[in-house]
Parts: C-alpha cells; sequence; structure tokens
C-alpha cells in the first residue's frame, strides 16, 4: 500500500475574512490530485462566523476531516495536526494556498520513497498582498542566513517532526524557519524537487509587523548557533540586519554541506551578505531624500 501524505491547513473565521473561495479551490484541486493516498486534515480556530457548518460539509462530501477547539496560533494548530495525521509525509498549506500541480504529490512520495529522505522543498509562486506574484527559486545554501524556501513548498517526513519536537511555539511569526534551521543542523536527508507546484499568498501580517519578525530571528539564530560560538547583542544584530556572520560561525556552519560543497556556501553567505547591504543603502539613500526639505522659491 502507497504512503499517505497529510496536508495539514488552518482555519479561523474564513468566511468573515472572505477567503471560503480560496479555500474551495484549495479544496478542489487536492481532490484532483493523481495521488490515491491523499489525507487533508483542517485544525479550526473554534470559529464562530459559519466556518465549522462549512467544514462539515466538506467532510461529509468525503474531502476532508477536521477538528475544531482553540489554539494559541498556527504553529500550535499545525503541531496539533501532525499529531493528528495518519501520514507518514506532512505538508502544510493556509486556507488561501493552494497546489497547482495535480501529480505533484504523487512526484514527491516517490522522490521521498526511493531516496529515503527527510523532507523536500521547491521552488513556488508568491502572491503578494499588493496584487503581484514572484517567483520564489530555493537558495539552501543561505539556509542559515534567510529563509531558504517557501514552507509550503516542503514536504516532511512526520516521524522526523516527531523527534524533533514539532514547531516551537514560542515563536509566533517565524517557527517554520527555526524548524528549518533544526533539521538542517541534525543533517537529515532533504531532496530538491525541480518543479513549480505551489501558489502560496504572503501574510499580510508578517510584512506589518517587521520589527518583530527580527526580533525573533534573532532569538532563532541565538538559539541554534549558539553552542557553535559566542554571540552578543551587537554580533546578532547584523546577522539580522546584513546577514553579516562571523567567519568562524560560518566556518562550522560550513560543516553542515558536503565538503566540495564549502567554497560555493561561503560564496553564497558573501553574495547574501553583500545584497543586504546593497538593500540597506538603498533604503537609507531614500529616507535621506525624503527628509530633503527644498528651498523655498523667491
Amino acid at each position: 500500500m502507497e504512503p499517505v501524505i497529510t496536508v495539514i491547513t488552518t482555519t479561523n473565521n474564513i468566511i468573515e475574512n472572505g477567503k471560503a473561495d480560496a479555500f474551495n479551490l484549495l479544496v478542489t484541486l487536492l481532490d484532483l490530485q493523481t495521488y490515491p493516498e491523499v489525507e487533508h486534515l483542517i485544525i479550526d480556530n473554534m470559529s464562530s462566523d459559519g466556518t465549522v457548518e462549512m467544514l462539515k460539509d466538506y467532510k461529509n462530501k468525503g474531502y476532508i476531516s477536521f477538528y475544531s477547539e482553540k489554539d494559541t496560533g498556527k504553529f500550535e494548530a499545525f503541531n496539533k495536526g501532525v499529531m493528528h495525521a495518519k501520514g507518514k509525509y506532512v505538508t502544510f498549506l493556509s486556507c488561501d494556498d493552494f497546489i497547482h500541480d495535480i501529480t505533484s504529490l504523487s512526484e514527491i512520495v516517490s522522490l521521498l520513497e526511493d531516496n529515503n529522505g527527510d523532507f523536500t522543498y521547491a521552488p513556488s509562486y508568491c502572491r503578494h498582498p499588493e496584487g503581484f506574484t514572484f517567483l520564489f527559486v530555493p537558495a539552501i545554501y543561505n539556509v542559515f542566513q534567510v529563509m531558504p524556501c517557501a514552507r509550503q513548498a516542503m514536504v516532511f517526513k512526520k516521524s522526523m517532526l516527531e523527534a524533533e519536537n514539532y514547531f516551537d511555539e514560542k515563536f509566533k511569526t517565524l517557527s517554520d524557519y527555526d524548524l528549518i534551521i533544526r533539521i538542517m543542523l541534525k543533517k537529515y536527508k532533504g531532496l530538491f524537487y525541480n518543479k513549480n507546484y505551489v501558489t502560496y499568498k504572503l501574510s499580510q501580517n508578517n510584512i506589518e509587523n517587521e520589527k518583530r519578525a527580527e526580533e525573533e530571528i534573532k532569538s532563532i539564530y541565538y538559539k541554534n548557533y549558539k553552542n557553535l560560538v559566542p554571540l552578543d547583542e551587537v554580533t546578532l544584530q547584523r546577522m539580522v540586519s546584513l546577514s553579516d556572520f562571523p567567519e568562524n560561525l560560518l566556518e562550522k556552519l560550513s560543516q553542515y554541506f558536503p565538503p566540495a560543497d564549502k567554497q560555493l556556501f561561503l560564496d553564497r553567505c558573501e553574495e547574501m551578505h553583500q545584497l543586504r547591504i546593497n538593500v540597506n543603502n538603498s533604503e537609507e539613500e531614500l529616507q535621506t531624500e525624503d527628509e530633503i526639505v527644498p528651498e523655498p522659491e523667491n
């Protein structure tokens, strides 16, 4: 029998928030997947707007299974989903994301099974709240500096998530990034699936709470790298704002890639550092221009 893959989706008053049509697209496209063993598991945050009744209708038609109870955020909900999941493999989609390639889950499960993989990562389309869409190409050699790919375009072995104690729920915005760093540091086997199969929507909340995200990244860096090298507040801030990592830390992090890839890893990290410097300088120049007060005309 082929292994089950569980798609975990969190919901919270999606009718009130105008996401019912997007959710219907997600469910409909999952039902079209060519892989026969797909479980779609919904973890609802005790919605009060008719969402639960809608979920019951989907369940009665055989599309989903669901639980509805109060949670403290999406990562607690994701953890509950993993605990309830029937699948050997799990992936996480929000209610306004969707898998647009109907053959992808079959191919991903085959890739994991044939290569004894622990997780996969892939390119994805990201829909920005301002209305444009861009391709998020994985940057796995930059994994220790920045989010290397979309969490929505990753599939995880359930047993790996259980062994690593799931998502760290103290991180409300970027617990998925913390998880990715942890599994890389444990040298779990990641496989690149070279096909764009997911379209996801960038969270408006993350954009509006940039400072909170930066503080979480700083905490994630400290949590995961403090046992490798000493880290003070100044160093951590430069790591967050400029991707400026200490050389001795980069040297140790390079060991989590094959020896033949060491220089490529170091080059990619330096490229990211220079990119962040250029972006920072551009932002400072724009701010300076905005602050210039024109002289009054005679």
